[in-house]
């Protein structure tokens, strides 16, 4: 593999993760901007080796209709300023043909404002809805919404009979997001949200709202809306609080990351959205996305010896999205990409199978989420 340095500081760039191509063979030139560093790389650096390793693979079979991909990849260290400047750059002088990013809610959508005014498909990697929602004409996603996310968990919640709980979010773009999604369809399900706490992602300790959360009488269970740290700590002081209600997580928490961050003992119990991805090993034989999942699992933990994860899964998925359409299209101009992918059916991947329309550029519906529990430190399907 090659890498090119740049005067941009906090970058890491792969380019012609093929190698050994001359710049006279055809290439497909794709770009990515992940934040594979800073306050979001637990999310960000599985997604740029799933990136780095499938570009390669893929290479290695013949690329994409008989052309190489050249894969140009930005570091964004999760800030919104420099996924614009990648966004842009990736555009203007390393004349990709789509890009995949957006580790975040705010990187991604820095990175869609420029590919939409430059016509180029975008494959988000961020949960909230404000990404495709309204829908844009060059801007998909491959993680389900923090909306869906909600809808998950208040169907479980549902069926364990829990019709009031509290509230306790992270201020962050995605935490903020999915509290006012949850609140927007809770009544949907029946369901009253009895206390409301936030805190800062930036907190490291979240003791006085979970204090308020317990002593506010008639809750039956609790929520987090939130990614990063926060999520690990408001587990920990629940654990330490004595807090015996359920406690339920997004899926922007769905890694092992946040099992170690909170503890095993801490975090046992705790029920949260997730994908086929986290449980491969406990899917039947006839499920469409078991032969895909259990591949990316065993070629991702034997390539960098660390457990495969939910955020992988969504570059894995951008990727293949991409692959599908130009191979469908017969071409890999931006245009016909963009079209391809939006005429996109049944395709299965990590995070779910994948039906786009010009209606919908998420593509995912509810059975996408599997409710997971945690259980001695590793993860269940729940019952």
């Amino acid at each position: 593999m090659k890498f090119l340095k740049t005067t941009v500081p906090a970058t890491i760039l792969a380019l012609g993760l093929a190698g050994g191509w001359s710049a006279a063979q055809a290439e497909i030139r794709l770009g990515a901007s992940i934040s594979a560093t800073g306050p979001a790389a637990f999310l960000g650096d599985p997604e740029a080796k799933t990136l780095e390793m499938l570009v390669a693979e893929l290479n290695e079979k013949g690329g994409i209709n008989g052309e190489q991909v050249k894969l140009v990849m930005y570091d964004d260290g999760g800030d919104a300023n420099k996924a614009r400047t990648f966004a842009t750059r990736l555009i203007e002088d390393d004349e990709v043909v789509a890009i995949i990013g957006g580790t975040t809610t705010g990187t991604a959508m820095s990175i869609l404002s420029v590919a939409e005014d430059a016509e180029i498909p975008f494959i988000a990697l961020a949960g909230a809805i404000e990404i495709i929602k309204p829908v844009r004409a060059y801007t998909f996603k491959t993680p389900h919404t923090d909306r869906m996310a909600c809808q998950k968990i208040y169907e479980d919640m549902g069926k364990r009979g829990i019709t009031k709980i509290g509230l306790i979010s992270g201020t962050d773009g995605f935490g903020a997001s999915m509290e006012a999604q949850c609140k927007d369809v809770a009544k949907d399900y029946k369901i009253e949200i009895i206390v409301d706490e936030t805190y800062d992602p930036k907190d490291a300790d979240m003791t006085a709202q979970l204090t308020k959360i317990r002593n506010t009488g008639g809750i039956q269970a609790v929520l987090n809306p939130g990614f990063g740290q926060g999520p690990s700590i408001v587990t920990r002081n629940y654990h330490q609080l004595g807090i015996e209600l359920p406690l339920y997580q997004s899926h922007g928490v769905a890694s092992s990351g946040f099992i170690e961050l909170a503890g095993k003992q801490a975090a046992d119990g705790v029920r949260l959205p997730g994908t086929a991805l986290l449980v491969a090993d406990l899917l039947s034989k006839d499920d469409p996305q078991q032969p895909l999942v259990t591949a990316y699992k065993t070629k991702f933990e034997e390539r960098y010896k660390m457990p495969v994860g939910t955020f992988g899964g969504y570059a894995h998925d951008a990727l293949l999205i991409i692959t599908d359409a130009v191979t469908r299209a017969g071409s890999a101009e931006p245009q016909a990409i963009r079209d391809a992918i939006e005429k996109t059916s049944g395709l299965a991947g990590a995070t779910g199978i994948y039906t786009f329309s010009p209606e919908d550029h998420l593509g995912l519906d509810l059975s996408a989420f599997r409710m997971l529990e945690i259980k001695d430190g590793g993860w269940t399907l729940a019952e």
